[in-house]
């Protein structure tokens, strides 16, 4: 955004549905200020859905509401919402942005998915984006007009002519003293709640050793907002067993401290925002965001070598290791498909095998 004044900087979801619920409220707030433009960009349907009571309310009031994401439109749009379909290879398919403009305030977010995580309570907070923010009325115009002219023919007539009837009540208002100053307290305030938030989540947020089914399942907000087709994830199914024909070791109590170095040699090959769950006494599954198959491919080795290697310290103990390895996009994710891959691998002596990866259906399907 770079009418904003702001080096564009990278922020986590968390921080940013902050700042979009802000916007929203404004929006609804400022209604009476004028004829109100709101433009959203959702990227996938269930994101549009968590807010859809608020989109309700705001096209209620609004001149026009216009929201995009990518693949096929819900038929159900509240009234007055106008949906635009975004293809998935273009950049706005990517973008997540909301404009409120009206002839006496603006403010607008515009952020770029990058496709990356970083350590966070669930998987959807973490996610990465740059861009930025402003709670400028010539920064949100700048956006307006934009979107207006990406989005082009695929708004409708009426709510095209309505759109261009807003910027043109907008366009040649001087800004107020005010806008600047009151965006540097918004600044000041939201930088200093960003890092007080993180200097409370530090200490819970260290990686869990191990986590069980359900633990995942919140941690991928299984059961919560999250949506297939945006962040790509490594699901890696490992089984560790003792081959047949293994000598029983004396009276088995070793067994503990040998389970505790199956772990270790496993979790030492994950980064801080992977996750490891255990499925059975034997079998494992890694979760890595924002990795290629083909380094999916190489960790489903290192894991290999790391438990190969616990031979020397347990000399009696042979492992068999065997890996499935799938990269997906989509939630949930196919916990069920990967373990049947490790199965296989396992009954077909298989070291590694690879899951192919499922296209994303982008309808409200």
């Amino acid at each position: 955004m770079p009418q904003s004044g702001a080096v564009p900087q990278r922020s986590t979801k968390r921080a940013l549905v902050a700042v979009s619920h802000a916007i929203e409220q404004a929006a609804l707030a400022t209604a009476e200020d004028g004829p109100l433009l709101v433009v959203a960009l959702f990227q996938r349907l269930p994101y549009f859905e968590r807010e859809r009571a608020r989109y309700a309310r705001i096209a209620g009031t609004a001149a026009v509401t216009v929201i995009g994401m990518v693949g096929q439109l819900p038929a159900d749009l509240p009234p007055n919402v106008v949906g635009v379909p975004l293809d998935e290879a273009e950049e706005l398919g990517r973008e997540w942005s909301v404009v409120a403009l009206t002839p006496r305030f603006g403010a607008a977010l515009v952020a770029y998915d990058q496709g990356e995580v970083e350590p966070a309570p669930t998987l959807e907070a973490g996610r990465l984006f740059d861009g930025g923010w402003s709670f400028r009325r010539d920064v949100a115009l700048h956006e307006a007009l934009r979107l207006r002219d990406r989005l082009g023919d695929r708004v409708p007539g009426p709510a095209r002519a309505a759109f261009d009837a807003v910027l043109e009540r907008v366009r040649d208002l001087p800004a107020t003293p005010g806008e600047s100053r009151a965006e540097a307290a918004l600044r000041l305030m939201a930088g200093r709640a960003d890092r007080a938030h993180r200097a409370m989540a530090e200490p819970v947020e260290e990686r869990p050793p191990l986590l069980d089914e359900p633990a995942l399942r919140r941690w991928t907000l299984a059961d919560g907002v999250t949506a297939s087709g945006t962040l790509p994830v490594a699901v890696i199914g490992v089984r560790v067993a003792e081959p047949a024909g293994t000598p029983e070791r004396f009276g088995r109590r070793s067994m503990a401290r040998e389970t505790q170095a199956v772990v270790a040699a496993l979790t030492a090959v994950l980064r801080p925002v992977d996750r490891a769950v255990r499925l059975t006494e034997q079998d494992y599954l890694l979760v890595l965001p924002s990795l290629t198959e083909e380094q999916a491919v190489a960790v489903a080795g290192r894991v290999h070598e790391s438990i190969g290697g616990l031979a020397r310290s347990y000399p009696f103990v042979a492992y068999a290791v065997h890996a499935a390895v799938a990269l997906t996009d989509r939630r949930p994710l196919p916990v069920a498909e990967v373990r049947h891959a490790m199965e296989w691998a396992a009954r077909e002596g298989v070291p590694v095998a690879t899951v192919a990866r499922e296209a994303v259906a982008t309808g409200p399907g």
